[in-house]
């Protein structure tokens, strides 16, 4: 498994970005501590995303707002 440094990472993030792509996981270490791991990202990756997560029981049955709930708290915060 590669290792490269926290300095090493910024100095070349591309080129390890790219090259994580490609190969195995790189490991970032900080004084010579692993503080991070480089992952490829995968499909798997894509179906985790927040907007693929099912909703959690209760949510569904919430009021559809008609815009945007900021504007809601933000009268509210006005009315106090």
């Amino acid at each position: 498994m590669i290792q490269i440094s926290v300095r090493e990472l910024h100095m070349k993030t591309g080129e390890w970005v790219r090259k994580v792509s490609d190969a195995e996981p790189i490991i970032v270490t900080d004084r010579h501590r692993p503080v991070a791991k480089l992952v490829p990202f995968t499909s798997e990756d894509e179906k985790k995303s927040f907007a693929a997560r099912p909703l959690v029981e209760g949510f569904s049955t919430l009021p559809k707002l008609d815009h945007d709930s900021a504007q809601y708290i933000s009268d509210d915060r006005d009315r106090s």
